[in-house]
């Protein structure tokens, strides 16, 4: 009997955590970030109007410059890798201390804002910490020294 238990934990971590070695859809859909799903487990500052709908990032130096102050933010975050870089969008993965498990934030710069998605790859609910981590990200980024 006890090895039949101590073989089906594992096996319920593996089934849990299968979820996460799927991509989801990411990147730019008709030139802005793609809209969340329908679980409460994604924030998105461009095109919700719902519980999903969060402030993008704002600043007042060129827009190169608040870029590359937002990659070095992102590159000084613990469990966060940058994994796609563009002129104008940039993805990264944030990977959760306890579970392991792979968040996608994504970036898009325009000349006034700079628009952020944070999505959960596994799970329905986040119990917020998508949003947790978009909000830490925009003061990291606010405090960051701006760049001449």
């Amino acid at each position: 009997m006890w090895w039949l238990i101590l073989l089906l934990i594992p096996l319920g971590w593996a089934v849990l955590a299968l979820p996460s070695w799927r991509r989801p859809e990411l990147g730019l859909l008709d030139g802005q970030l793609r809209r969340c799903p329908a679980s409460p487990n994604c924030v998105c500052s461009e095109g919700e109007s719902n519980g999903h709908a969060i402030e993008p990032l704002r600043f007042s130096d060129p827009p190169d410059a608040a870029w590359s102050r937002l990659i070095a933010v992102i590159e000084a975050t613990p469990n966060a890798r940058i994994i796609t870089r563009e002129n104008d969008y940039l993805r990264a993965e944030f990977v959760t201390p306890l579970m392991r498990y792979v968040d996608d934030v994504e970036f898009r710069l325009t000349p006034a804002v700079i628009h952020v998605r944070s999505a959960s790859r596994v799970g329905h609910s986040d119990l917020g910490a998508n949003r947790s981590r978009v909000e830490k990200l925009r003061t990291e980024f606010e405090q960051a020294p701006k760049q001449p």
